[in-house]
């Protein structure tokens, strides 16, 4: 990430003060900032180990990834998943995917995995399931369809967590209608009393969400 929300000191010191990802998500990241375009799009560690934690915490069984990339942030939450869990992940890249599955060959984890070409919002409304945790990652401008559908299919206690929320800090002055797009998601989710969240400034802004009913 070249462009920092909080001063750069600070973000490196959390950054060196979070525990490392694993070696091969390590090598990921390297092999991702050689060879593929846009590598800014990769969650990197402190989304990373966020959502680790966050799966390890909540155990999920049927997890979603909206918007994968190289793999980064599915092997995060996959880490944090018990045994048996599945996790589904949207993405619209086939070079994205062919060089995710390279890795997830060679994780402990990956097994846990399945991904699927197309767009999410078709892929989802083709899924017969309910879901325990969701990280949506894709593109802004239909944030707010992905989390009205997500919600629609996530149990009471499933937790739905929506990256880029900050949008570097476009969102306090928006200009466009992505930032429009935010923005009202955020407000929406903010007073939906459905769910419970918290709005996390890490990186590129976390919110993190729970569903109560």
């Amino acid at each position: 990430m070249t462009q920092y929300l909080v001063d750069e000191a600070i973000e490196d010191y959390a950054f060196i003060h979070t525990g490392e990802e694993p070696p091969l998500l390590q090598e990921l990241i390297d092999k991702t900032n050689e060879n593929m375009g846009w590598p800014q799009k990769l969650s990197g560690r402190l989304v990373g180990r966020t959502l680790k934690l966050l799966s390890a915490i909540h155990q999920p069984k049927v997890a979603l990834e909206i918007g994968m990339f190289t793999g980064y942030s599915a092997l995060s939450i996959a880490e944090g998943m018990p045994e048996d869990g599945r996790l589904i992940c949207c993405e619209t890249n086939p070079r994205a995917i062919e060089f995710a599955q390279t890795f997830y060959d060679r994780s402990e984890h990956g097994h846990k995995i399945e991904v699927i070409f197309g767009r999410a919002l078709e892929t989802i409304e083709n899924l017969d399931l309910t879901l325990d945790f969701t990280f949506i990652d894709a593109d802004k401008r239909n944030y707010l369809n992905y989390y009205n559908r997500v919600k629609e299919m996530t149990r009471p206690g499933g937790l739905i967590v929506l990256d880029n929320v900050l949008w570097s800090g476009k969102v306090v002055q928006p200009e466009s209608e992505i930032d429009d797009i935010l923005v009202e998601t955020n407000r929406l989710i903010a007073q939906d009393p459905d769910v419970e969240n918290v709005f996390l400034t890490v990186r590129d802004g976390l919110n993190v969400v729970r569903k109560i009913r």
